[in-house]
C-alpha cells in the first residue's frame, strides 16, 4: 500500500512526512488555488525538498489539447526533471497524450477517472497509475467499490504493471473501501488523516493505559523513570 498526500502546502507536506510512511504527493490546479498566487516551479522545488527524489511528486497539466499539454510537460520537463508523474486527464486528448509521453519513457499518472472504460483505456495505454475519484464517482451513482474492484480485476488479467491510486474521499471508510477493492495507492487530502487519527476512543484508550500504568508506578510516571532508579 502507498499513502500520498493531496495537498500543495509546504507546512502541511512538512508535518505529515514525519508522521506517514509517506510515499509522494499529488497536486492539481484546484490544490494549488488553495495556497495562492504562488511561485509555481519554485513551490513545487521547494515540495521536492521535503519529499526528497525517492518519493513521487504528481503535476497535473492545466491545458485541455494534445498540443497544450505536451507544452505544459514540456515546460515541467525544463524546471522540475524526468521523475515527475505527469497527471493527464483520461479524454480523448488526454489519452493521446498518454501514448505519447509513455513512448517517451515518462511517467503518467491518468487521472480524472469516472468510469470503468476510462480506467480500461488508461491501463492499456500503459498509465504508470490511474486515479479514480471514489466520492465523486458515488454522487453520480457509480457504484465507486465496484469500480475499483472492476479495475484491480483488469490490471491482474492484463498482467499491467499500472496501479491504482485512488482519490477524491470525503471521510476514512471511503479509503479502507478502496483499499479492500484493490486500490494500491491512496491519495488522501491532510483533514482526512486528521479525522483518521482524532478519533476520541483512540485519545481515551491512551489515557486509560497511562492511567493504569500511574495508578502503580505513580502519577507522571513513564517506563523510562524506572530506567532511572
Amino acid at each position: 500500500m502507498e499513502i500520498l498526500l493531496d495537498t500543495a502546502n509546504i507546512e502541511t507536506i512538512k508535518k505529515y512526512e514525519t508522521i506517514l510512511p509517506l510515499a509522494g504527493v499529488t497536486t492539481n490546479p484546484s490544490i494549488i488555488k488553495k495556497e495562492g498566487k504562488i511561485d509555481f516551479f519554485a513551490h513545487m522545488k521547494a515540495i521536492r525538498e521535503v519529499i526528497g527524489e525517492k518519493r513521487s511528486l504528481h503535476i497535473q497539466v492545466v491545458a485541455k489539447d494534445k498540443v497544450g499539454m505536451l507544452k505544459d510537460v514540456e515546460a515541467i520537463l525544463e524546471q522540475l526533471g524526468r521523475e515527475i508523474y505527469f497527471k493527464i486527464p483520461v479524454s480523448s486528448e488526454g489519452l493521446n497524450v498518454i501514448k505519447t509521453l509513455k513512448k517517451e519513457g515518462l511517467n503518467v499518472t491518468a487521472t480524472a477517472i469516472y468510469t470503468k472504460f476510462q480506467a480500461y483505456l488508461a491501463i492499456a495505454a500503459g498509465a504508470d497509475y490511474i486515479a479514480p475519484y471514489f466520492n465523486r464517482m458515488e454522487n453520480l451513482n457509480i457504484d465507486a467499490r465496484e469500480a475499483m474492484k472492476a479495475m484491480a480485476d483488469e490490471i491482474q488479467a492484463s498482467n499491467s504493471q499500472t496501479k491504482i491510486v485512488a482519490a477524491s474521499f470525503k471521510n476514512v471508510g471511503q479509503v479502507t473501501t478502496a483499499l479492500e477493492q484493490g486500490a494500491q495507492a491512496v491519495t488522501i487530502a491532510p483533514d482526512i488523516i486528521t479525522q483518521a487519527l482524532a478519533m476520541p476512543s483512540i485519545a481515551q484508550a491512551v489515557d486509560d493505559f497511562t492511567g493504569d500504568w500511574e495508578s502503580i508506578f505513580g502519577e507522571n510516571s513513564t517506563i523510562a523513570d524506572l530506567n532511572e532508579s
